[in-house]
């Protein structure tokens, strides 16, 4: 289904939490709301679950206002960070449990558990109870209760935030298969950026109560629209330079542009960066990150603001003797890659 949100305001305690909220999901898409703790994300996920009143604004799920509807009458199902399953019940009856509300027959639910269960990679758990089942196998069931309510919306309040790296990684590819499978809309916060990129369609980014920025991965990463939503994907480097009829042009490279003409700085990211054997600048600082180095070369400060700029170098069979300290090197830039932003924006 599809979901709409104009405006949308909502203080707690006479704080503001959310300042004019507008986002636009398509039918079937996987959203994430993305951001710090604090900035508004779990508040709006529960103002589309109806959980919370808002001041103002209107909330629509396939064009109809939900904003006088009971959180049970809207469709939307929330899986919390607590799961809040029910301990003295077996997987089995936690799944069922909105289909006895709906008082579907038994046998569906049989037939119904069964599926989810196999859906959700735990064929035959049906009589384990919480307590003898791994935070990840307990992960696994909340997600099959949450899909036997058949939602219009799936709602993902950080559910994987509890378990170990490499739990949190295979159970966002188990949501990503299902989300494949079920084409629900699905809305998952989290402060992970490295997960909202690998899952989403689109990313909202957050921060006090605003939305950022709105796109798909590659537009906010690749295509940041200010120099803090650059920053908030992965590292960075501004070189210096101006724009004068059409041409970006800075100590480092020069570049076609459309932006009026002005005091500029250009986003590069290191992997767009390349180092060349020989050159006036000197190797500051070399990191082996195992797949990857990280060299920050020193710089004139008039090239880049701190007088360095940082290049990332994929490591593997063939690549050159090992940098060290001290050496000095050329630069080259993939000019595809940078974003121009002007120097007094933040």
């Amino acid at each position: 289904m599809s979901l709409n949100i104009e405006n949308l305001r909502v203080s707690l305690q006479k704080k503001k939490i959310l300042h004019g909220i507008d986002l636009e999901i398509q039918e079937g898409e996987f959203v994430s709301l993305l951001g710090k703790s604090g900035c508004g994300k779990t508040t709006l996920l529960k103002c589309i679950a109806g959980l919370l009143e808002q001041e103002s604004g209107d909330i629509r799920i396939q064009g109809a206002s939900v904003m006088d509807q009971q959180p049970k009458e809207r469709g939307t199902v929330i899986v919390f960070q607590d799961l809040r399953l029910f301990p003295h019940m077996t997987a089995e009856k936690n799944i069922a449990f909105p289909m006895e509300l709906r008082k579907v027959p038994k046998k569906e639910q049989k037939e119904r558990v069964e599926a989810l269960l196999r859906a959700v990679q735990l064929p035959g758990f049906e009589k384990r109870r919480m307590k003898e089942m791994s935070g990840g196998q307990m992960q696994r069931v909340a997600l099959a209760r949450a899909l036997a309510a058949e939602p219009r919306v799936l709602l993902l309040d950080e559910p994987f935030s509890g378990l170990d790296e490499g739990l949190r990684t295979e159970m966002a590819r188990l949501v990503r298969k299902l989300h494949e499978a079920w084409k629900i809309t699905t809305i998952l916060v989290t402060h992970d950026k490295a997960e909202a990129l690998r899952l989403s369609d689109r990313i909202a980014l957050m921060e006090d109560g605003k939305i950022l920025q709105y796109g798909t991965p590659e537009q906010m990463f690749c295509h940041p629209g200010t120099k803090k939503v650059a920053e908030y994907f992965g590292k960075v480097n501004y070189i210096s330079g101006s724009v004068a009829g059409g041409w970006f042009v800075s100590p480092l490279f020069e570049k076609r542009t459309d932006l009026p003409d002005g005091v500029y700085d250009a986003m590069i990211r290191p992997n767009s960066v390349q180092l060349k054997e020989e050159g006036d600048y000197t190797v500051e600082e070399v990191t082996f990150m195992g797949e990857m180095t990280e060299i920050r070369v020193r710089v004139p400060e008039k090239m880049a603001p701190g007088g360095s700029i940082l290049c990332q170098r994929m490591e593997g069979p063939g690549r050159p003797a090992k940098l060290r300290a001290g050496m000095k090197a050329g630069l080259a830039v993939e000019t595809e890659g940078a974003v121009l932003f002007r120097h007094d924006m933040e």
